[in-house]
């Protein structure tokens, strides 16, 4: 056993265990069963070629030396980014924490009670802080918060609007220009004209359907919006408004302006810079707009006892089910990273907050007074945290990098530079000093700072915020320790057990991958900081991209979408970019199967494409007549294809290639979604079965934990002909020669989370990643032989084989009065997560093992499946007091004096033995969605003051 070997560490299964498995399976090899599930004429003819697997020791080492080719200088930028300080507590117990990054998104409320709590916290100081009447659970970042408040401003136009085709947004020109890139990016295929101008010059009228203001401008000035957003309001115009965080606990909040939504982004509530992300943006609205905000939202509800329960509210708003009439695509949020920035809250309270942002305030405000002693001209009348002076650029830049300080160079004449909590009265002394040694002259002497604000009075924030207890409790760290640990509790994550979602890859997130993301040589790094300072950063990512490259067999890539809904969208854009350039600007349609994922016709409407749905067959495979049929038909005006391969049924499907063909022969591009690609690494690739453009879900094949619903990194990954339209950003220039503007914020996204993907790469190697998606490949297949003839699967390849994971068939169980729902529930029971439940298929199970998972896990998963269908058979359609329908069974119910159930205790708790070493207690019983809906409660107000009458 080569003890050293990464692969061996995080592939599950041991060599001994093989002969076993593939007796199961009724094969003779893995070779075999590969052969037995992929097409042969798509297998790839030769290894990866990528460089040689590391060891966890060597990779530790190389990341290192990379790490130090980075300079941490103070960054004073701003741009939206400011240094924060994470607190130890925070960082110890959330963000290292397995218990909280490698739990799954909260489908299932009654397993994630802990993590609702905490996005429920996060909700509350987001309403609190902006004024506003509700809040989700957070968005990608603040550019494309704005964008989809943007589109969301645009849904709910006014009747006369709508008929009138009313258009044009205006937009601050003070608003931050990477926030402006995606705003031009998002609103150009849907038909929004945008006006950047001056929001004192505006001209009113009602050619206008909404505008966005920037809180405290991008430079700092702070304006006072109320009239603005009064006439516009009389002009049936509304305003959204993205404004800074903390300065909401010193400055008016919009919400009392009379804003209609308010974005920004929570970064600098204790979240690393990280060369631009992950960050948690936050989006709050007037209660009206409730249904057609983006994302998800938390809401208070009961379970089946009538006792406070917490869950996902108002699923309607789901693009799954809009598909092509969804104003959004986003189905994530920034959940780790909400998480951490509402604990931030929590551990600081109201006081702490306003602690905080006086000193931050103090800082900036007596750098001002100094450098205006010093014969500067300090430009912003009224500031918040960042001021503008008069100067020489060049030899301030010049100064302030022989002193490890990055301020922002507006022009050769002006400079930017934002404060934030890490500045101490030394560092102002030390910028002070810059500008005095830039004159030739002699710092004063800095003993204090200036406490006077330097903003207009009637801006000063009256109103109290985060009264609730929850703000105001937990500030001693052992409090705080205990509370993050209490909820961790009322989680399954990972480190429980397996959790076999299928289509979302919920695979080992190693240690290794994850031990630099707390290196400030890697998580302090401001986006917008020069090249030279981040070039290990700029090494890293470019081997990244280089991997992708030839993991996929394409050309080119980028890292800047930050999920898979942004990937699917960035590759779309770029098709159309590609059409526009020949001419083809008519190209609009896309073909999508019908078992698409639901983002996908949502992301096509989003590129402003017409969906054609294409028919499947009964077998689950695209019907190739019916695609040929509409390619045909559409052939003067076809875009593209959306494929997922292998397919959403989890097959292979052996025409594939004919498929793209007939696509490339009718003019159009085919969009591969990559969400199944953890079957084709190493085995097979997009640009084998014809693809153009693909997106990667690194935080499914890649290894980046799915943090309870983010973060998530969505490259796309393109063929030749796409590179030079791949996509830019306004502050460091990034993509092809041909770029669209930005799809994110950061010109490389979640840059910091891509260390995880380098890391799984580099130590898999060519030979360890097609090593994993043969066992990934194995799990499923022997997963699918064990349950044979307990439960059916659904779909299966030519011959009989599933990819890396299977639809059961559930149905049939209504005639026993069991609906799959109560199936999930009662895996709860038994320790597990449920699979997907009721996708693509209603009424099915979707099982994805991932090759991380070892046989006893696999055994016991097994085990708990057939437990479960021998309960399904005793239960009658007539008699719904059964172990089923009662589940999940809390420990309340366990230890209460009356036991009213016709099974006994032991059964509904321990059913198999293995239960009883390691036993998980969900905390509430089935919560009731229709009650939340009815009763919508989005923050942490007791919910006594909700209940019916």
């Amino acid at each position: 056993m080569r003890t050293d070997a990464f692969a061996l560490r995080h592939i599950g299964p041991r060599e001994n265990d093989l002969q076993h498995m593939l007796k199961t399976i009724g094969v003779d090899s893995i070779e075999r069963l590969v052969y037995e599930t992929l097409p042969d004429d798509i297998r790839l003819k030769a290894p990866l070629q990528l460089d040689p697997a590391m060891t966890e020791y060597e990779f530790a080492n190389h990341i290192q030396e990379l790490g130090n080719k980075n300079k941490v200088f103070q960054s004073y930028i701003g741009l939206g980014y400011h240094q924060a300080i994470v607190p130890a507590v925070i960082q110890r117990n959330i963000f290292e924490n397995p218990g909280w990054y490698t739990a799954y998104t909260p489908y299932q409320a009654e397993i994630a009670q802990g993590r609702l709590e905490a996005i429920l916290n996060f909700q509350t100081m987001v309403i609190e802080l902006t004024g506003m009447e509700i809040a989700n659970a957070s968005l990608l970042d603040e550019g494309t918060a704005a964008a989809e408040a943007m589109a969301l401003l645009f849904d709910v136009r006014t009747r006369d609007q709508k008929k009138n085709n009313t258009n044009k947004f205006f937009i601050s020109e003070e608003i931050l220009p990477q926030t402006l890139s995606v705003l031009q990016t998002r609103s150009t295929p849907i038909g929004i004209e945008l006006v950047v101008g001056n929001h004192e010059t505006f001209e009113f009228s009602e050619d206008f359907f909404g505008a966005m203001l920037q809180y405290p401008g991008k430079f700092g000035q702070v304006y006072d919006y109320s009239q603005f957003i009064s006439k516009a309001a009389a002009n049936e115009i509304k305003v959204a408004v993205a404004a800074d965080i903390l300065s909401l606990t010193k400055l008016t909040p919009p919400g009392e302006m009379g804003a209609a939504v308010v974005i920004g982004t929570t970064q600098r509530f204790g979240i690393p810079l990280g060369y631009g992300g992950p960050h948690a943006a936050y989006f709050a609205a007037k209660n009206e707009y409730k249904r057609s905000m983006p994302g998800r939202i938390i809401g208070v509800t009961i379970d089946a006892n009538g006792n406070r329960a917490l869950r996902m509210a108002l699923g309607t708003r789901e693009q799954h089910i809009k598909r092509e009439k969804a104003t959004s695509n986003i189905c994530t949020a920034q959940v780790l990273l909400s998480v951490m920035a509402g604990m931030y809250a929590v551990y600081h309270g109201p006081k702490g907050l306003r602690y905080i942002a006086n000193k931050v305030h103090a800082v900036a405000a007596t750098t001002a007074n100094e450098l205006t002693k010093l014969g500067y001209e300090q430009t912003n009348s009224a500031f918040f945290d960042t001021i503008v002076v008069k100067a020489e650029a060049q030899k301030i830049k010049a100064l302030a990098e022989q002193n490890n300080i990055n301020f922002f160079y507006i022009d050769e004449a002006t400079v930017s530079i934002a404060f934030n909590e890490t500045t101490s009265i030394e560092d102002v002394a030390k910028i002070v000093s810059i500008f005095a040694a830039a004159k030739g002259t002699q710092a004063p002497e800095i003993t204090e700072l200036t406490v006077t604000n330097h903003f207009p009075e009637e801006l000063n924030r009256t109103s109290s915020f985060l009264q609730h207890d929850v703000f105001n409790k937990y500030h001693s760290e052992s409090a705080m320790m205990r509370y993050i640990k209490m909820l961790e509790r009322k989680d399954l994550s990972l480190n429980h057990s397996m959790i076999s979602l299928g289509s979302c890859t919920m695979k080992l997130n190693a240690a290794s991958e994850m031990l630099p993301l707390s290196n400030p040589q890697w998580n302090n790094i401001h986006p917008f900081a020069p090249l030279d300072q981040a070039q290990g950063y700029q090494e890293m990512l470019r081997k990244l991209e280089q991997q992708l490259n030839v993991i996929t067999g394409f050309a080119g890539t980028t890292l800047q979408p930050n999920s898979g809904a942004q990937g699917e969208y960035a590759g779309l854009m770029v098709i159309r970019a590609y059409h526009k350039s020949r001419g083809d600007h008519h190209r609009n349609i896309a073909l999508i199967p019908s078992s698409a994922h639901g983002t996908n016709p949502a992301s096509a409407a989003m590129a402003g494409m017409k969906v054609v749905v294409t028919k499947t067959l009964d077998n689950g495979n695209i019907d190739v007549e019916d695609l040929r049929e509409k390619a045909m038909l559409h052939k003067d005006n076809l875009s593209c294809l959306m494929v997922t391969y292998p397919s959403t049924h989890g097959v292979f499907e052996s025409a594939i290639q004919e498929i793209t063909k007939i696509i490339h022969d009718n003019g159009g591009q085919v969009y591969m979604d990559g969400a199944n690609m953890n079957a084709q690494v190493g085995l097979t690739n997009p640009a084998t079965i014809g693809a153009d453009v693909c997106h990667l879900n690194l935080h499914k094949t890649f290894a980046i934990p799915h943090g309870g619903g983010g973060p998530g990194v969505g490259p796309i990954c393109v063929a030749p002909q796409l590179v030079p339209f791949l996509p830019t950003n306004p502050v460091i220039p990034t993509g092809g020669e041909n770029a669209i503007t930005a799809i994110s914020a950061a010109p490389w996204g979640s840059a910091l989370v891509c260390l995880i993907s380098y890391g799984y790469i580099s130590m898999l190697g060519a030979e360890g990643l097609k090593s994993a998606t043969e066992h990934a490949i194995l799990n499923a297949n022997y997963i699918k032989e064990k349950l044979n003839g307990h439960y059916d699967t659904l779909y299966s390849g030519e011959m009989g084989r599933a990819a890396h994971e299977m639809i059961l068939e559930c149905r049939p169980f209504k005639q026993k009065g069991i609906e799959v729902t109560d199936i999930a529930k009662r895996l709860m029971d038994y320790g597990f997560h449920a699979p997907t439940v009721s996708f693509p298929v209603a009424g099915t199970l979707m099982i994805e093992p991932t090759e991380s998972e070892n046989l006893e896990e696999l055994d016991r998963f097994c085990d708990a499946m057939i437990s479960i269908r021998k309960e399904i058979e005793a239960a009658t359609i007539e008699d719904s007091n059964n172990v089923l329908k009662n589940s999940p069974h809390t420990l309340a119910m366990l230890t209460a004096e009356t036991w009213d159930f016709p099974y006994s205790r032991e059964q509904a708790a321990f059913p198999l033995e293995y239960i009883a070493e390691n036993k998980f207690w969900p905390t509430v019983r089935r919560a009731d969605d229709a009650y939340g809906d009815r009763n919508l409660v989005c923050s942490c107000a007791p919910i006594e003051a909700y209940m019916e009458s």
